[in-house]
Order: C-alpha cells, then structure tokens, then sequence
C-alpha cells in the first residue's frame, strides 16, 4: 500500500482509505460482523485511513470503528469524521458553536478517543461558506483539543474553492471519479498550491463502475440507489454520481474495454483517481472481506497508459459531461 502526505497535517495516510457509509447504512442491510470483517480486512491491507460520519447509521459506523480499533489495539489509523448533517432542518442557522460542540462531544464518545483526528463539515449549505463565524468555531474546537485539524466535505467545486480560502481547512472532500472529472480542471491544481489534501469519494459511481450492475439490478429500499435516485433524501450527485442510470451503463459498456485483462473494473476505476497526484486518498467503501482486499490492492496496479487516459476523458466528454460538468 503506497502512502500520501495528507497535506498540512505532517500524517502520511494509505492511498487507498476505507469509506465507512456502507458499514452504517442506506446501502440495504450489512451485518455488524460482515462490517467488522471488512474493516478489519482493509487494516490489514495497509489501509491508514478511514472516513465516516456522525450520521451514518445514527453513529452505528463509528461505534463500529471503535470497536475494531479496540480489538487491534495498536498504532490507531487516522479516522476522519463529518459533523452537520444531524441538523434537522439542516439549515445554515444550526452551524452554531453549540450545535458543532455538541456533534463533536457525540463523535468522540461513538469512537472512543480523546480527540477527533479529522473533523469535516459535511456537506454545509452554501450561505455556510461565507460564514467566517463557522470556522471560527471550528478553530475553537481544535484550540479546546478536541479534534486536531477540520475540513469540509463539498458537493461543488466552487464551494470546494471557496472553502480552501479559509487558513485553517486542512482538507476537502469531493466526488472525483470517471464519471465526474471537473474537479482536475482547476480545484485540484488549487489544492496542490495550498497543500490542501483532496478525499475522493464516490469513487466507484454507487457500484456502477465495478461493471456488475445491469438494466435489471434491485436495490433494497433502504438502499439510497433506490431511494434517492432523484435527489429525495439528499443531493443526488451523490447517487450513481448524479448520471441517469441507463446513460451509465452505456457508458460503462466503453470502459469495459479499455480495462486491463485479469484486472476488476472496480480496481482499474480506483487506479484511475490514482493518476492525479493532487489527490491525497480515495475511500471506496465495502460491505465484506473481498470488496475490502480488492479496494486495497488497486494501489499495486500499474500506471494507467496515456491512450487509455485519453480515452476515458473522451467517453466523459461525450457520454457524461452533459449530465454533470456543470452542475457540480
């Protein structure tokens, strides 16, 4: 497992992270043994770090972490939580100091630490943005050393810029994949500049880049590729990467045939947000030990052929782009 530095905060972390969404829940149903299994297959793989939320499965992600990390023991992998979204309505008036302290006291119970490694706004409204007040809280909370550095986890690149603006944001997360590649333009030569580090998430498009999904795949109904299919529950670039079902599989016919033979799609599709350096890690999630030890090998793969590259910038351009480039 190949290392990056994770931009100001002097902590190399894996390549390869472990996105901990799936292992909470709106991903149909996942045993507390099965999410366990993964997690601690990931770690095992050389994983070093892992992304949650407060609000994935009501804490029951991170409660879970905490007792993975108990039953290892050991050097503890940077863990990286999101604060906001608990907020009901979630509004730009609830990011008070209050609200942030008390979602920041609820996340160091569910991980059972002292201090947060990585605290993110997740997802904040964008009047959020130009609130300086917000990130004075935050500096707040890492002068009382309750987390050590914060970031701010982004729908939109002109929000991700925005955010960068802010002396103290360490790190930003975005969707970055095949089927979403606006970030490359400008953000992440901006992050670059500043040392920002850069999370990639939804990197694999909701499961749609591992080539295994069909016109006829079922999700469970507590499965947001069923529920959010259209933005219900919350923005959906989040879902399939905000590209219409149907005009993704397309798509994914294409790249079918630029992967490598013997190499999973799922692999390739992580090796590709590899090639841009100005991301510092890509958290795929997984829901068992296969998916866990498959994520982490796509660091061993070789570089990505120029031609290849070309070509998968070509089917976004024309198959893709309309869809999302401007929106997000």
């Amino acid at each position: 497992m190949k290392l990056r530095s994770f931009g100001r905060t002097g902590v190399d972390v894996s390549e390869i992270g472990f996105g901990a969404w799936a292992i909470g829940g709106a991903w149909g149903d996942v045993s507390s043994q099965d999410a366990k299994a993964a997690l601690h297959a990931a770690l095992d793989a050389g994983v070093s770090f892992i992304d949650t939320a407060d609000v994935y499965g009501d804490g029951r992600s991170e409660q879970l972490i905490a007792e993975v990390l108990k039953e290892r023991g050991g050097a503890r992998p940077f863990v990286a939580t999101k604060a906001g979204r608990r907020l009901s309505p979630h509004v730009a008036a609830g990011y008070t100091r209050e609200n942030l302290t008390a979602f920041v006291e609820r996340s160091l119970a569910n991980l059972k630490t002292d201090c947060l490694d990585l605290v993110q706004l997740h997802c904040p409204p964008p009047e959020v943005y130009y609130q300086q007040e917000v990130f004075g809280h935050m500096d707040d909370l890492v002068a009382a050393g309750k987390i050590r550095h914060y970031g701010v986890s982004v729908e939109k690149v002109e929000e991700a810029l925005k955010a960068i603006e802010y002396p103290n944001v360490k790190s930003i997360q975005i969707i970055f994949n095949i089927f979403r590649q606006r970030p490359a333009a400008l953000f992440l030569e901006e992050a670059k500049r500043r040392n920002i580090a850069v999370i990639a998430r939804v990197p694999l498009a909701s499961g749609l880049l591992t080539g295994k999904m069909s016109a006829g795949t079922t999700f469970a109904a507590d499965d947001h590729r069923n529920f959010n299919r259209h933005g219900e529950a919350f923005d959906v670039g989040e879902t399939f990467s905000g590209v219409p079902y149907e005009v993704a599989l397309a798509a994914v016919d294409k790249i079918r045939k630029l992967v490598p033979d013997g190499v999973p799609m799922a692999q390739f599709a992580l090796r590709w947000i590899l090639m841009e350096h100005g991301v510092t890690t890509v958290i795929p999630g997984a829901r068992n030990v296969q998916q866990a030890e498959s994520n982490s090998a796509a660091s061993a793969l070789p570089a990505i052929p120029a031609q290849v590259m070309q070509a998968l910038q070509q089917i976004y351009l024309h198959d893709i782009a309309p869809y999302v480039h401007q929106r997000w």
